[in-house]
């Protein structure tokens, strides 16, 4: 019999701890979830999920503009905020019970408590009830940073922005991110007048300097606003309910809705882990090894609590991998060097491997080839919108180290180019490709 109460105790039922819970149980162990908010965290209840399906929404507005052009009579039509919010909510509570239904196909006891860290094989649940398990997995996620300012409780984060009784007509989204330029071009498109406020002078840092370019061209053609190297001083409520924000360098700006996008902290505060010594770094991160174990040995940590890659499909990886590592006896990691990720902005963009600056860093000399079109459907509808390819290729080898793209699907179609990428393709077999005619896909085997 066992000395303990679970062979593995996992804090957090988000997309990392589901996978490795199940993958866990699958290999013979007895295993128990806690959660504390909603099961499937971040990415299912207020993140990837609901804000995908607010794009789709959001994709109508110029949709419907441009069928007239394609011979649809379509008459102006007006938006209800609250039909596409609560059937979104809905979708939400249906793929939550799926998440819950797969951990008990799976014999997982699911705990929904918050749950502290007594020592190296104990927690305790906000209950009283002390549990002990051979091995603990942190996989509680990450948080929404607030800046400190006077007058920052007036704002909202991405955690309550599904759940507004209504649209805003002005809205001040404070960030440069993913997140910020997401919801920048979704709330545009419903109608809102949009203010991105950001600290630095560009967008998107990390990604490759013309697509993000690009983006920040065709989004201030759309009539989004930009401040950059802007400093806030404090958010003003008035009296109607209304904000103002106010800033050091700049004239105030109105506004109905307060969006903070500023990043994410991992989600650690709290939990006990200094009780079994484990370390965390100066953002909060749980530090980890290549097998996802932290200094404490019988304690490991997946997902976006370590800051490594924060990516649901990586933390995905990460918990599969771990449960095979202790509990499948295939000790396994994850290879972070050619994840490739998207930004769901209007219109969207991705990229896999290096930019164009990183991979001069590394190989010195490289060669970039471009496109840069109108797709057919923006030609037709008269929408003056130019979509970007970019192929970054090492000089040397003639391989392909790194795709980036911003136009209509561009997600989808980089999904696929980034398996290319990643098996080491070189532009010669892109070039050995016959075109797929007539897509936008077929740039990436054209590119001169």
């Amino acid at each position: 019999m066992s000395d303990y109460d679970f062979d593995l105790f996992v804090i957090g039922a988000g997309s990392g701890g589901v996978r490795a819970s199940r993958v866990a149980a699958a290999h013979g162990a007895k295993v128990a979830v806690a959660e504390e908010f909603r099961v499937g965290g971040t990415c299912v209840i207020r993140g990837c999920v609901p804000k995908k399906l607010l794009i789709y929404g959001a994709h109508f507005a110029e949709d419907l503009k441009d069928a007239r052009r394609f011979g649809w009579n379509v008459p102006d039509c007006g938006f209800e905020w609250a039909t596409l919010r609560d059937n979104v909510l809905a979708d939400v509570d249906r793929l939550e019970g799926l998440y819950a239904n797969t951990l008990n196909s799976h014999k997982v006891e699911l705990i929904a408590e918050r749950v502290t860290v007594t020592g190296p094989h104990s927690v305790k649940l906000a209950s009283g009830r002390e549990v002990t398990a051979k091995v603990i997995l942190v996989a509680t996620g990450a948080w929404p940073l607030i800046p400190e300012m006077e007058g920052a409780e007036h704002g909202i984060t991405s955690n309550e922005v599904f759940h507004l009784d209504e649209c805003p007509k002005r809205i001040v989204i404070v960030g440069g991110g993913y997140i910020a330029n997401e919801f920048a071009g979704i709330f545009h498109q419903f109608g809102s007048h949009v203010t991105m406020v950001n600290r630095g002078g560009t967008l998107l840092r990390g990604h490759d300097e013309q697509i993000r370019d690009r983006l920040l061209q065709i989004s201030t053609m759309k009539g989004i606003n930009f401040r950059f190297n802007a400093q806030m001083e404090k958010i003003e409520k008035k009296e109607d309910g209304t904000l103002c924000v106010h800033f050091k360098n700049g004239d105030p700006v109105a506004a109905d809705i307060v969006l903070f996008a500023t990043g994410r902290r991992p989600h650690t505060d709290g939990l006990g882990l200094e009780n079994a010594g484990v370390e965390i770094d100066e953002k909060g991160a749980i530090k980890v090894d290549e097998y996802s174990r932290t200094s404490c040995e019988s304690i490991y940590a997946v997902g976006d609590v370590t800051d490594r890659l924060q990516l649901t499909p990586v933390a995905i990886r990460e918990g599969h991998a771990f449960a095979d590592t202790v509990f499948g006896n295939n000790p396994r990691t994850v290879d972070y060097s050619c994840v490739p990720s998207a930004v769901f902005s209007h219109p969207p963009l991705a990229g896999v491997g290096l930019t164009e600056a990183q991979a001069k860093n590394k190989y010195g000399t490289v060669k970039v080839y471009t496109s840069d079109f109108r797709p057919m459907k923006n030609v037709l509808a008269g929408r003056d919108e130019r979509a970007l390819y970019k192929m970054v290729v090492d000089a040397t080898t003639n391989k392909v180290v790194g795709l980036h793209m911003i136009g209509p699907d561009a997600p989808e179609i980089l999904q696929a180019a980034a398996v290319a990428v990643k098996a080491g393709l070189t532009k010669q077999d892109f070039d050995d490709t016959v075109a797929l005619h007539p897509s936008m896909a077929e740039e990436l085997v054209l590119l001169k």
